[in-house]
């Protein structure tokens, strides 16, 4: 049974009253926790030194990362990867969250849109939670044996909010201090760090945490030392490509020291530790079952869970609108986040199983092209059974596609269950009990193989991803009887030699991270974003027609920018992002 994440929080979030502050944060005092056992629903300062009271704290910032996030503004990103060129907003058409559609095609996007202010607002509440359970653990003794572990984990959490945070909006408040008064919420800024300083905040929190976490953890949804070495390789690495002019979000500087960083916290034997490593099979990573939650590759995960006692269990509802339409099955499937033709041309293969070198020049043919076994398991294409069930032969019809076509009529794998299960639970959405990995090996063998590849280690750095090829060679289990049934023919393989070892990295995060929405904070990180998304928004124009008018422009789409609210409400502290917002 899935401990932390489960449990739906015991205690109720409210807001202070009188104290919506400046940058729109709730006030983070104890006062503002409620519990039911308590008279008068007031925990006094002897019952927030309880140990009883700090875990029922702890519980409840872990669980408002679940509780906190929503369809339109999952902890995933998902709604916001739509700006990358792996996938199409999907949906009914352009006006079905014409918001999300203004991203997608870096045009016309608003301040004041309501989606920029919602995930900014949803983040900074989940960081008061956090913030809340700090404040209590470094006020209660040293007796309580767990006070450093706690501590630890909290500042795992606090490292995770404002990571998130960070790759959205570039330019942040961090709330480090877990006490602040009204005051210091008042004069928070987002300028007072440079970028690179920004991460190194980030870098701060998770030095603490990985000093303090334990290598292994019985309740599997809280972090460990490997999670912490993860977060903070990752930290590292988008610390490595310097930022910091102020009015450029050009890469300035690749810092080597950052990348030695970089393979300090992904060096094997920390991961070895914690009995982490690749699974067997690639499919293992997205499937519902109990028994391959929580294996060997996932790192930290959101734990979800159903029959756990609550009403509709603790169900993840955040990828609602990716369930398609199947009449009679998943009635009310929204569709969006549909792969894009780019995407699945990413996987055609050549004779050699390796990928093609100008993979865009013609789209992937399933029937008579060579594709990565990545491809069958990461996208649902025509002609082949969806979520890997016979009596659901995907097709060119609306059934696959609510715009009729205008996104094509590919589906999303890897966030979807079959619908036949007992894992598809209808709601006010659709939901799952499916984990969402955070943080997953393969990640980290990227994360290493990147950093070696611009160490000028590149054969280091080609034998990490021939350990992905590899295994995604032995993924085939699912698969079994595509060739015969449904002319698939499946073709990877490892490199025999370097080659230009960053670029072959770079397709490896592509194919091996595809729709888990890490794609466009690739390029933003690299400072490709420019390049990429404007020759792709040409090359998909036949494809989906709503790229004739869109345009990324560079120093403006790379970050999202300040939600108007916030600096309406900052009292002069908030500065707007650049590009003429």
């Amino acid at each position: 049974m899935k401990t932390i994440d489960n449990i739906k929080t015991s205690l109720s979030f409210t807001m202070v009253p009188c104290v919506l502050l400046a940058c729109c944060l709730l006030l983070c005092s104890c006062d503002s926790f409620l519990n039911q056992d308590v008279p008068q629903g007031i925990l006094s300062e002897e019952q927030v030194s309880n140990p009883e009271y700090i875990d029922q704290l702890v519980i409840s910032a872990y669980a408002v990362f679940i509780s906190s996030e929503d369809i339109n503004s999952s902890f995933s990103m998902w709604n916001f990867d739509v700006r990358s060129d792996d996938a199409y907003k999907g949906g009914n058409g352009t006006s079905d969250g014409d918001v999300f559609h203004q991203l997608e095609i870096s045009q016309g996007i608003l301040t004041t849109n309501w989606n920029i202010n919602d995930m900014w607002v949803r983040l900074y509440n989940s960081l008061s939670r956090v913030n809340a359970a700090i404040n209590a653990l470094q006020k209660t003794d040293d007796s309580y044996k767990l006070k450093e572990q706690r501590l630890g984990e909290m500042y795992f959490l606090r490292s995770y909010g404002h990571f998130l945070l960070k790759r959205l909006y570039k330019n942040i408040p961090f709330v480090v201090k877990a006490d602040m008064s009204q005051s210091d919420y008042n004069n928070l800024s987002n300028t007072e760090y440079t970028n690179d300083e920004g991460w190194q905040v980030i870098i701060n929190d998770l030095d603490y945490a990985y000093a303090h976490l334990p290598e292994t953890q019985a309740d599997k949804g809280r972090p460990t030392k490997a999670a912490a070495a993860a977060l903070m390789a990752k930290a590292y690495l988008y610390k490595a490509y310097r930022q910091d002019n102020a009015q450029s979000h050009a890469v300035t500087e690749i810092n080597q020291a950052d990348l030695e960083k970089v393979l300090t916290y992904t060096d094997p034997a920390i991961y070895a530790a914690g009995h982490y490593g690749l699974e067997a099979d690639f499919h293992n990573n997205f499937r519902p079952e109990p028994e391959y939650e929580n294996g060997v590759e996932s790192i930290w995960a959101m734990q979800y869970s159903m029959n756990d006692g609550t009403k509709n269990g603790n169900l993840n509802w955040s990828y609602g609108l990716i369930v398609p339409n199947i009449p009679g099955v998943t009635d009310g499937g929204c569709d969006f986040y549909k792969p894009s033709q780019n995407l699945v041309n990413a996987f055609h293969t050549d004779d050699s199983g390796l990928p093609l070198e100008n993979y865009n020049q013609k789209d992937f043919n399933a029937l008579t092209d060579n594709a990565d076994p990545r491809l069958w398991l990461t996208i649902g294409i025509p002609g082949f059974p969806y979520m890997f069930n016979t009596k659901y032969i995907m097709a060119k019809t609306q059934t696959w596609s609510r715009s009729n076509g205008l996104y094509g009529y590919y589906v999303t794998l890897k966030h979807n269950v079959d619908p036949d299960s007992e894992y598809l639970i209808k709601g006010a959405w659709w939901g799952s009990p499916m984990n969402r990995i955070v943080l997953r090996y393969a990640d980290v063998l990227l994360m290493r193989a990147e950093a070696l590849a611009q160490l000028g280690r590149g054969a280091e750095a080609i034998e990490l991803v021939n350990l992905l090829r590899v295994r995604a060679a032995q993924s085939t289990a699912m698969l079994s009887g595509y060739d015969i049934n449904y002319g698939a023919k499946i073709r990877v393989k490892p490199y025999s030699d370097t080659g230009d070892a960053l670029a072959r990295v770079k397709m490896e995060r592509r194919l091996e991270l595809a729709l888990e929405s890490e794609r466009f904070f690739d390029l933003v990180r690299w400072g490709e974003a420019e390049q990429v998304i404007n020759r792709y928004y040409a090359e998909e124009a036949d494809n989906c027609a709503i790229y004739t008018a869109a345009h990324f422009t560079a120093d403006k789409n790379e970050y999202l920018p300040i939600p108007y609210e916030q600096i309406a409400a900052s009292n002069g502290h908030y500065q707007q992002n650049i590009g003429g917002w």
